[in-house]
């Protein structure tokens, strides 16, 4: 029987190089699994742009959005430190099998399996960049065979399903089902540096109905109590990523008392949310209530576009795509009308004066080189793709206006208001870097109190110096009746607010974080 599933994949800035993982035990009683992260380099936008171009991002998410007590102490409790990839996505480290075969996984309370490579995947190239799992060097492994698919975007994820021990942390999870990846064909997955996904949500959205890690963590009283929560480190400076807590909390990471909803739908972790409010003001949009999920695989915060346009130009965002083409216009708009005059071949300009590569017929974008040239020398790799796309359509633009006759003045400025109506690919907003200071503050509702974001807190900075760009922490999906609408509380909020998923009584909780 073929089990199929439609819930994408939300990885946005996903391409990090993990170091080895360092493993220390606490004086609290706690077993610590310390990850080493690199910095940020200029290089990892241009793996964001090929995951935004793929599909997988948070409109992949909207496939998957259609699917219809005291906290413990110090004992028995477990930690998985975090990975934090520029306040984007965080990561950790599991192992199938006896003995542990190691994955780095995303841990994801928006979905409820547990997936990573299988040595049988042959034909796809992202399997051979990351860690598979081998049955044969399992003495725990159990054989199931049973085919799965998981779509997202542009393609799919297939393979099968079998069972081994899971071990996080320190805890070891018996038996459990998992699925084998054979097929992973978007480019997105040869870039990206985790290998699977590890599912937090519950069993009502699990693929085949396979009963989650976390399910059998408690049927098999690994934990004190059932209960999780997530610590996301937001400074990406520090080495710490964050702490993920299963069987209870750690007093460190967060400030007062955490604020409970109960979850009103099962499947993922939904609750009611109240009035959204800029600077201070009431939206109106949630004032009757609205449903919202929190959703540590999701990067930004997503929400219907009527209110989300509504923040970004309150926050002065502009489409990314947009901004990026005004800027092409600015360095070279005289430049491309000066060779168009000279007669240049109107197809060749953009890879003459270096934005594009030239394959015979056309520009094609040099995103792809940028990721494997690394060299110094090479400056705002992670923009050819916008770059190239923007002289092309700039080219057309300038040989029309050309033609009739116009003067250099009026076609820049001309070209520069097309840019301004270009649509920002899958949502994507910028922000001025230096404005942050004249933004509002964003507020959410949830159970009466009210949760601020600062533009510090919501605004994501990529890159450094003269390459840096500031992105917009919201980003606009609608999801479609009956699932939605729907808000995505995602790691912009969850990094501000320690979060608790408390299973056991089906509510979750919010705090100021540390």
């Amino acid at each position: 029987m073929e089990t199929k599933l439609r819930p994408g994949f939300t990885t946005l800035f996903i391409c990090l190089f993990l170091l080895p993982t360092v493993f220390c035990a606490s004086n609290d009683g706690l077993v610590r699994i310390g990850l080493k992260k690199r910095k940020f380099e200029h290089n990892n936008r241009v793996a964001a742009r090929l995951d935004l171009r793929d599909g997988v991002s948070l409109i992949g998410h909207a496939e998957k959005y259609r699917f219809n007590g005291k906290l413990g102490d110090g004992e028995d409790v477990d930690i998985v430190a975090l990975k934090n990839y520029l306040d984007a996505q965080y990561f950790g480290e599991i192992g199938i099998g006896t003995p542990p075969q190691n994955f780095t996984v995303i841990f994801d309370t928006g979905s409820s399996n547990l997936w990573v490579p299988s040595s049988k995947c042959y034909f796809s190239v992202a399997c051979y960049f990351h860690s598979k799992y081998k049955s044969s060097r399992s003495s725990t492994y159990e054989k199931n065979g049973k085919t799965a698919e998981i779509h997202y975007g542009t393609g799919a994820i297939s393979g099968f399903f079998s069972q081994d021990n899971v071990k996080v942390g320190d805890l070891v999870v018996e038996g459990q089902e998992f699925i084998e990846a054979t097929r992973e064909p978007s480019l997105t997955f040869l870039v990206a540096k985790f290998d699977g996904i590890l599912g937090l949500g519950f069993q009502e959205i699990s693929v085949g109905h396979a009963v989650p890690v976390w399910y059998n963590m408690v049927n098999q009283g690994l934990v004190k109590e059932p209960v999780f929560s997530f610590w996301l480190n937001r400074n990406a400076d520090e080495e710490e990523g964050g702490e993920l807590i299963f069987g209870g909390v750690d007093p460190k990471h967060y400030k007062g008392r955490h604020t409970y909803v109960p979850l009103t739908q099962k499947g993922y972790w939904q609750f009611e949310m109240g009035d959204v409010k800029i600077g201070g003001e009431s939206t109106g949009f949630c004032a009757g209530g609205c449903s919202a999920i929190a959703d540590s695989g999701t990067s930004l915060l997503a929400g219907p576009t009527t209110i989300i346009a509504e923040v970004n130009h309150a926050i002065g965002a502009t489409g990314v795509l947009s901004q990026e083409c005004k800027v092409m216009v600015s360095q070279y708009g005289e430049t491309i009308i000066q060779m168009l005059l000279a007669e240049d071949q109107p197809e060749k300009i953009c890879s003459q004066i270096g934005l594009c590569t030239f394959n015979g017929a056309r520009g094609v974008s040099m995103g792809i080189e940028s990721i494997v040239d690394k060299s110094a020398g090479k400056s705002h790799p992670g923009l050819h793709d916008a770059m190239c796309s923007s002289c092309e359509m700039a080219v057309v633009w300038m040989q029309n206006q050309l033609r009739q006759n116009r003067t250099q003045e009026h076609i820049l400025n001309y070209v520069n208001e097309l840019c301004e109506r270009l649509p920002s690919p899958m949502g994507e907003s910028s922000v001025d870097c230096n404005s942050l200071a004249s933004m509002p503050n964003v507020s959410l509702t949830i159970g009466g109190k009210i949760f601020e974001l600062t533009p510090e807190q919501y605004v994501l900075k990529v890159g450094e110096g003269d390459v840096s760009q500031c992105i917009s922490g919201f980003i606009a999906m609608d999801i479609p009746p009956p699932r939605g609408p729907l808000w995505i509380l995602g790691d912009v909020f969850m990094g501000s607010y320690h979060t608790v998923f408390d299973f056991g009584n089906e509510r979750i909780g919010f705090a100021e974080a540390a």
